[in-house]
């Protein structure tokens, strides 16, 4: 039989996979790209069509040169990179190093699994030359833009900058929304709610309407407490009249299995991962793990896709468990989502499990923590996707009081469907079994003020989501870019929300007013378009090269002679340098702010900014203090560290009457409360929002 080099990226992956081969095969890593753009120049022709000036990654010569070595002693070559444009395009680095142009020696799986692997070695092709020239177009692309505006912005505002084509557009999308809410003006207004119980159910209903020449008639806002007061006036408290009871039956059906972008945003939302530790851990699930008698096996597929498909044999064995586990009114016949939208490529299966009988609970004793978790929820989203609809019954109850119309929702799950193992953040709102004409009163009526609210600043999570949607740059490139824009410092995560800083205002600024193409969004979002027309082989990719430079070298020009020098202001401080005695200042440097002294170059003083909030550390007594992690992320801890080393990520807000340690507050969509910060500890204090919970019940349903 003839013998098989065959060449991966990882040597993780090389090990799983070197396992599930014969003795006649042997697996290398390439550890990744072997050949780049240089990293000291430009690196693009400009001259002679944009070609790439590629050259061996520095340090990876000596295994290029095993890499031949290697290739000599075996009958045939196979390259199995990553199933996506980046793994075609390592694979043709490495043909084109290793000489093995032209030939059948290409081969895919989305999955690492024995019967996957040996079915893609049984059927290698040819390189796909259309994916490897979409790689190229988007690799020359944003090599023009990074460098080239890049060293105008370390000219013209200070070293360690970049601008990236996708990183500037997001970068832009995040100031925009902090402008929304600096120029946001809050308005008052308030609303009237009435407190019942009957048949031991304690219940609200809220003032929304009144009779006019015998019409309801919809109410406007009510604008101050004066009117509020002369509304409540008008109700009669001991007869509320019930005029209408509405029932209806709602449903909702499962999500389909994750795509990159959707696994994303419920790891950030249900395990407040980032979307670069999901990545991580994600990759590790799909190279493989040691889960015992079964060796290194793969547990994910193929995380970078953009596709809800999953194969058949997945969707029968899902159908199987649910059957097995649940019963038949709990499967949905088996669906595939074999449907994509226009931005999709559908290069391959969505994320699954690799074996849907490879429970998270039967393995998780050789997986760590997070890698569980993630596990858990990719094989529960899957499962999910094969199950029925959560069925609910929704009320509503419209009273009537005088000339004064009051309504009450309520919502019950009848069944709960995939939500047995994809958990819904809906609970019931019970309300009384009342019938019509029915009369009851109201043991209180409150009159609450409300404050309309900015819009809320993005999370990673809907970040991502509205990436996805205006179709800019692709799911693999959204947690590098992210990583970007906060490590220089354009933004800080706080309360894990972005904010832009005084630096990133900047540079977007001096990039909006020259390079309107390059933060264009619908520009952006087209030149997405033309790489995914690459691919399919209907665009050739120097065109869409020369398309976008030829008008981004014009506003580049304009841009060197307009733009003027900027100087970044530095912030005076009480405090005296201890070194000389002159002030100290605040000054914004590669890592973030600093405070530095005053009399610099003189006096080379610097020191670390802190922020003391007022609180004592409850190990030590030292004041805690607001710090920034290397990530930009706000978290809280003992100035005394290292000696002390209390630390939360949420602020602290009061003691906790149970241990001492602090409570910080919780708010998500379902839950408003104080938990304390001591995980040993499961003190809270509800902090709900009436009018919060009727809201989500009416988007619900």
């Amino acid at each position: 039989m003839k013998k098989i080099l065959v060449i991966v990226e990882s040597p993780t992956k090389a090990k799983t996979i070197g396992k599930m081969l014969g003795r006649n095969y042997k697996v290398i890593a390439s550890k990744g790209h072997l050949r780049d753009l240089p990293k000291s120049t430009l690196g693009i022709d400009l001259d002679n069509h944009y070609e790439p000036k590629y050259i061996m990654i520095r340090g990876k010569g000596t295994l290029v040169n095993e890499l031949r070595k290697e290739a000599k002693k075996y009958n045939a070559v196979y390259l199995a990179t990553d199933p996506d444009r980046e793994g075609e395009a390592i694979s043709w680095h490495i043909a084109h190093l290793l000489n093995l142009n032209g030939q059948k020696n290409r081969v895919t799986f989305s999955e690492i699994t024995k019967d996957a692997v040996k079915e893609a070695v049984k059927n290698p092709r040819e390189i796909d030359l259309d994916l490897v020239d979409a790689q190229q177009a988007r690799r020359v692309v944003d090599r023009l833009v990074g460098y080239q505006i890049s060293p105008l912005l370390w000219q013209k505002v200070r070293n360690g900058l970049s601008a990236g084509r996708v990183q500037s557009v997001v970068l832009k999308l995040i100031c925009e929304k902090e402008n929304e809410i600096k120029n946001f003006v809050k308005e008052e207004y308030w609303s009237i709610k009435a407190k019942h119980k009957e048949e031991r159910i304690n219940f609200e209903s809220e003032l929304f309407a009144y009779l006019e020449n015998k019409k309801m008639i919809q109410m406007d806002k009510i604008n101050n407490e004066t009117e509020a007061k002369e509304w409540k006036q008008k109700i009669d408290q001991k007869c509320f009249e019930l005029n209408s009871v509405k029932k209806s039956k709602k449903s909702k059906k499962a999500s389909p299995p994750f795509t990159t972008s959707t696994l994303q945003q419920e790891a950030s939302k249900r395990l407040n991962f980032t979307t670069k530790k999901t990545m991580s851990i994600a990759q590790m699930l799909y190279e493989g793990i040691d889960i015992g008698k079964e060796g290194i096996v793969g547990l994910i597929t193929y995380m970078r896709t953009d596709s809800t498909r999953i194969s058949e044999h997945t969707v029968a064995d899902a159908k199987k468990y649910i059957l097995d586990s649940f019963g038949n009114e709990y499967s949905n016949g088996g669906i595939q989502y074999n449907l994509k939208n226009k931005n999709s490529q559908d290069a391959h299966e969505g994320i699954r499990p690799t074996s849907i009988f490879r429970t998270p609970e039967s393995i998780k004793s050789h997986l760590t923590k997070d890698q569980f978790l993630l596990y858990d929820l990719i094989w529960r989203r899957t499962i999910a996707s094969q199950m029925s609809s959560a069925e609910f019954e929704s009320t509503k109850l419209i009273f009537k009081s005088g000339e004064l119309f009051f309504k009450s929702n309520g919502i019950i799950m009848k069944f709960d469907g995939f939500s047995k193992v994809y958990s819904l953040s809906v609970q019931d709102s019970v309300l009384p079994e009342l019938k019509e004409k029915k009369i009851i009163e109201a043991y209180n009526i409150n009159l609450e003020q409300h404050f309309t609210k900015p819009p809320a600043r993005y999370t990673e999570a809907s970040l991502i989501k509205l990436l996805e949607k205006l179709g800019i740059g692709r799911p693999s490139t959204y947690s590098p870019t992210i990583s970007t824009i906060l490590s220089r410092k354009y933004a800080e995560l706080t309360k894990k929300t972005f904010v832009p800083t005084e630096l990133g205002e900047i540079v977007n600024e001096i990039l909006s007013d020259s390079f309107k193409n390059i933060i264009d969004v619908e520009f952006t979002a087209h030149l997405e378009e033309e790489l995914d027309e690459v691919a399919d082989g209907n665009l050739e990719w120097k065109k869409v090269v020369d398309d976008f430079y030829h008008p981004f070298s014009i506003e580049l020009k304009e841009a060197q002679d307009q733009i003027q020098k900027v100087e970044i202001p530095e912030e005076p401080t009480d405090e005296k340098c201890s070194k000389c005695g002159k002030p100290m200042v605040i000054k914004t440097g590669r890592y973030g702010k600093f405070m530095a002294c005053s009399g610099f170059p003189k006096c080379t003083n610097t020191k670390s900014l802190v922020v003391d909030i007022g609180l004592p550390c409850p190990i030590c007594g030292k004041p805690i203090v607001e710090r920034i992690s290397k990530r930009g992320n706000v978290f809280y801890g003992c100035s005394g560290f290292p000696n002390c080393k209390y630390v939360c990520w949420e602020k602290p807000l009061k003691k906790c009457p149970e241990c001492q340690d602090y409570l910080f507050e919780k708010k998500t969509k379902t839950i408003h409360e104080l938990r304390c910060n001591n995980k040993d500890c499961n003190y809270k204090e509800p902090m709900e929002n009436m009018d919060e919970r009727d809201k989500k019940i009416d988007s619900l349903v």
